[in-house]
């Protein structure tokens, strides 16, 4: 594995947490069943603001996010030596954008600490459409079974991983976990700017939305904050609040190499795999994390296809019958320099202060396709059995496999499933005369 560059480890794990406790979130604001405390990181202390004096003034000025499907900077980093070049011998992680694009697409080998188990051999496996980071259609599984009303997970997690490095380990689904489930894999690109999203600014705009179709906040952890409490806004279930924290999760769960974050090797089904672990853990000494953080932080937003009428008078029915109550399709990061993610990171130029459009609140909702399985296998949070984050809707049209499953295939069906708290906004879109239908498809095509 590549050697730690101790300066740069110091600025992204040794800066200070402060700034204000957001009290009135868990007190008063938000009821138990709106903001969860994840127990499996068990986040430290209360969710801090992430508001700066100020901030409200210079919203006014904010600029759009750069995008595009480019595989250019975004300006956090700089592009560096053409991608062309790098190879392993050569590459700097931390160095700019197309070094740390390299260690994203790098193919991981057993000597690298791959596995036992695994999904995956790079980040780009899973995230690579267009442009690398993007959608793809690759799914895992997930199972458990649910016995007197309770959820419990497979033996070893609920993650079945697909792949393993020795026959004998191969993880396979039990016949007794009757809850079943494929999660797709979800775009990264403009990631960076959904991390730049302050606290308060995800509050206010689930407190905005009416009782029926208010959403759940997820109170996680910031691994490299020692734990620091902070609303999740990635994952299906919003399990992370940090692209570091993420990068961390992704590269145990789905390539099975530990990392100083999570150094802890997962089992296969339950079962020790230590015999099978040919490399000290953790494997990566902590470079690769965050050169994958870096690189998602350093991404363009997905860009929009072509403008016509017909996806302005879509846009208009988009918005008429309340889809965009939950995909909301304008957010203004925090200012530059507002301290976020426990204090472990300072917003940067390249992503404070600027517009972009997502569609999604990044919380989650009950819209009755829920995949059965909570956001913590205990009976305080078998309410959230249901609810799937809302799914950013930018970078749309680069995916022909839908929903969290990736199980619908057509638009006209991915709507059709909305049911639960969105009920009444996919009985709006049924009364849609068949021209005003085309219009809303047309402007869904051109996200």
């Amino acid at each position: 594995m590549r050697a730690v560059k101790l300066a740069v480890v110091a600025m992204f794990l040794a800066t200070l947490c402060f700034g204000l406790v957001y009290n009135r979130v868990v007190s008063s604001q938000v009821r138990k069943t709106d903001v969860l405390d994840d127990g499996k990181f068990m986040p430290r202390g209360q969710i801090q603001s992430e508001r700066q004096d100020g901030l409200m003034a210079q919203t006014g000025a904010a600029t759009e996010a750069p995008a595009g499907f480019d595989n250019l900077t975004n300006g956090l980093t700089v592009q560096g030596p053409a991608f062309d070049t790098l190879d392993e011998n050569n590459s700097v992680p931390l160095r700019s954008f197309n070094d740390d694009r390299f260690v994203f697409e790098e193919t991981e080998v057993n000597a690298d600490g791959l596995g036992p188990t695994y999904n995956a051999q790079s980040c780009r496996e899973c995230h690579q459409n267009v442009a690398t980071g993007g959608a793809s259609q690759i799914t895992e599984q997930r199972t458990g079974h649910v016995t007197n009303g309770q959820f419990f997970e497979a033996p070893g997690g609920s993650l079945i991983h697909s792949r393993a490095i020795d026959p004998e380990i191969v993880e396979r689904v039990d016949f007794a976990d009757q809850v079943r489930t494929f999660r797709i894999s979800t775009n990264t690109l403009g990631d960076g700017f959904i991390e730049a999203i302050a606290n308060d600014t995800l509050i206010s705009i689930r407190n905005a939305q009416p009782n029926a179709l208010r959403g759940s906040a997820i109170i996680v952890s910031v691994l490299e904050a020692n734990n620091a409490a902070r609303i999740g806004r990635f994952g299906w279930k919003a399990q992370h609040a940090s692209l570091q924290s993420f990068a961390a999760d992704a590269y145990l769960n789905e390539m099975g190499i530990t990392s100083p974050l999570l150094p802890t090797e997962n089992t296969s089904s339950g079962r020790d795999i230590s015999a099978y672990d040919l490399v000290a853990d953790p494997e990566d000494d902590g470079e690769d994390v965050l050169a994958f953080a870096e690189f998602m932080r350093s991404t363009k937003a997905p860009s929009r296809g072509p403008i016509t009428n017909a996806v302005r008078n879509g846009e208009a029915q988009f918005k008429a019958i309340g889809c965009n109550i939950c995909h909301t399709d304008t957010i203004v990061t925090a200012a530059t320099g507002t301290l976020i993610n426990g204090g472990a990171m300072t917003v940067p130029a390249a992503l404070g202060n600027k517009t972009i459009h997502p569609y999604s609140d990044f919380l989650l909702h009950d819209i009755g396709s829920g995949d059965g399985i909570p956001f913590l296998p205990t009976p305080d949070y078998a309410f959230s059995t249901n609810m799937i984050k809302t799914a950013p809707l930018w970078g749309l049209r680069t995916r022909s496999r839908l929903m969290h499953d990736g199980l619908s295939f057509a638009l006209q069906d991915v709507i059709a499933r909305h049911g639960g708290q969105a009920s009444a906004v996919t009985a709006r879109y049924n009364r849609l005369t068949n021209q005003q239908k085309n219009q809303l498809i047309a402007f869904l095509n051109s996200l």
